[in-house]
């Protein structure tokens, strides 16, 4: 049981619930994750549209960036995080294989270099903040430094989320979201 209450539109504050009509309005799911941001107006609507940025308007590639977010949920428990994003993965280009293997990805044979600089990279700054010279040496022969910038972003943000969702206890949605303009209501500026 969540331990704050996902408020539906009405119970919300008129700053929040007119941010959630807007989202059902612009054709996007509204999640448990939204509804429980909703007690506070300005953390909703900040961590929202942060997260359409990086999936709207970033160099990063999404197959990358979904791959991470799941590591990411793998890493910190976040079982909420993992049901929404599986879909978008595969739909982003990850494969089934990967997504299977993505707990054991340094034993895999399903991940190529670019891949692995990348979970390297996100385990690091999830874990432990920063980043060996080394692994960062690495991403950098596969990554410009704009999508660099945006990986580490992506890897804090989605760490943020996780961080917000198991301590509250949000419910899981009784839907995935599917794609990441059902996350956010397609890409509008």
């Amino acid at each position: 049981m969540a331990r704050v209450r996902i408020l539906q539109n009405e119970e919300a504050p008129a700053k929040s619930k007119a941010f959630l009509e807007k989202i059902e309005e612009n054709g996007a799911a509204v999640l448990n994750l939204y509804r429980t941001l909703a007690h506070s107006p300005s953390t909703l609507t900040n961590t929202v549209k942060l997260g359409k940025v990086l999936l709207d308007q970033a160099e990063l590639s999404p197959q990358l960036r979904e791959m991470v977010i799941l590591r990411i949920a793998i890493l910190l428990g976040s079982q909420y995080e993992w049901n929404q994003h599986v879909p978008i993965a595969l739909g982003a280009g990850v494969t089934q294989q990967q997504i299977d293997s993505i707990h054991i990805w340094p034993e895999s044979e399903h991940f190529d270099k670019k891949e692995r600089a990348v979970l390297r990279y996100a385990d690091q700054v999830t874990l432990n903040i920063r980043a060996t010279d080394r692994a960062f040496g690495t991403l950098h022969r596969y990554l410009s430094e704009r999508s660099i910038v945006e990986l580490t972003a992506s890897i804090g943000y989605w760490g943020m989320i996780a961080r917000l969702l198991e301590p509250l206890e949000v419910e899981m949605d009784e839907f995935a979201a599917g794609s990441a303009e059902r996350l956010y209501g397609g890409k509008r500026d």
